[in-house]
């Protein structure tokens, strides 16, 4: 025999403990009784006290409540092995980590919102393997397709603004390397999360989307920041703000014209961030899901045991019901 949840067991411990309460308790109340009404009124009135009925009372409230313990430790025995699959679509996420991504036009800024929102995807997926790519002016695979999302979750909580040594914003390299993740063998459904402001300075997003198109790779992508714009601040922490060839402060804009082209030309979606935390998530069950068909990933035997906790909670049930059934007291002129 196993058990589910073998820490309750140590509740068991205060089963005697218990017993031993009782006991005070009733001999206490039995004193009480007698400093205000004899033992012939007691015996009148009450009964007669049965030591026997006592004991067998206590036993059976103290049974049926290890009984009890027992059954929510979850007892297992006997068991057959099930195949279980895995299935699910490819998914690369590419994390733009250009100095643009430090403005703070969405909170905290927009880097640290787009790791936050990869997080919450995380904690939602199922059964899709799952890659992630950093990119800046140039693109690089941080952790390659996998059903470890601990190990994917590890790779995003280290990308920063620095992880990728060449400055600018190449969305082009970033589709063609997260291309490069996937299986071309596979028949998996394939799809790319773009997350990024859309500053794409090589302009080779689009015909990298077309490319992903003659793939069968589907882009959906994730636009931070606002139109508006706002400066792009210094990486050192300083305070001040980035300036160009001619002194003048870099502002940074959410080009959502271009991204929403990248992502129809491949017959996925764009989706602006907003105020929450769950517009990836809603981009994921609205679109990736309902667009693509789920394939077996893969597949293995696991062990499953027999629950067995039934047998315990019907004992309890029958010893609580005797232990209320039992009259501790017998009738006045009762002869055993």
């Amino acid at each position: 025999m196993s058990f589910a949840r073998p820490e309750l067991l140590h509740l068991l411990m205060l089963v005697p403990i218990v017993g031993l309460a009782l006991i005070i308790q009733v001999r206490m109340r039995d004193s009480a009784m007698r400093r205000f009404v004899s033992p012939e009124m007691i015996e009148r009135l009450a009964g007669r006290a049965s030591g026997g009925a006592v004991f067998t009372k206590a036993l059976f409230l103290l049974l049926g409540a290890c009984c009890m313990l027992v059954a929510l430790a979850g007892p297992r025995f006997g068991s057959h092995y099930e195949e279980v699959s895995r299935k699910g679509v490819d998914i690369m996420v590419a994390v733009d980590t250009s100095a643009s991504m430090l403005v703070e036009d969405v909170s905290p800024n927009r880097l640290e919102r787009a790791k936050r929102e990869v997080y919450d995807l995380l904690r939602v997926i199922s059964g899709d393997r799952i890659g992630l790519v950093a990119f800046s002016g140039a693109a690089y695979i941080q952790c390659p397709l996998t059903l470890d999302y601990a190990a994917i979750e590890m790779f995003v909580g280290q990308l920063a603004q620095d992880i990728v040594p060449v400055a600018g914003t190449d969305i082009g390299a970033a589709i063609e390397t997260a291309l490069s993740g996937f299986d071309a063998g596979s028949r998996t459904d394939k799809v790319i999360i773009l997350i990024t402001d859309g500053e794409d300075n090589e302009g080779r997003g689009l015909s990298a989307a077309r490319k992903a198109s003659e793939q069968g790779v589907k882009i959906f992508v994730f636009g931070i920041g606002e139109a508006s714009g706002e400066p792009v601040p210094l990486s050192n922490g300083s305070g001040g703000f980035r300036k160009d060839d001619n002194d003048r402060i870099v502002v940074s804009r959410l080009d959502e014209e271009g991204l929403r082209r990248i992502a129809q030309t491949t017959g996925g979606e764009y989706v602006k961030a907003l105020s929450g935390d769950l517009d990836l998530d809603l981009l994921y069950f609205s679109g990736i899901k309902k667009s693509t068909v789920e394939t077996e990933l893969s597949s293995r035997k696991v062990k499953v045991y027999h629950e067995r906790f039934q047998i315990f909670v019907f004992a309890a049930f029958c010893l609580l019901l005797l232990e209320g059934v039992l009259n501790e007291r017998r009738p006045a002129g009762f002869k055993a």
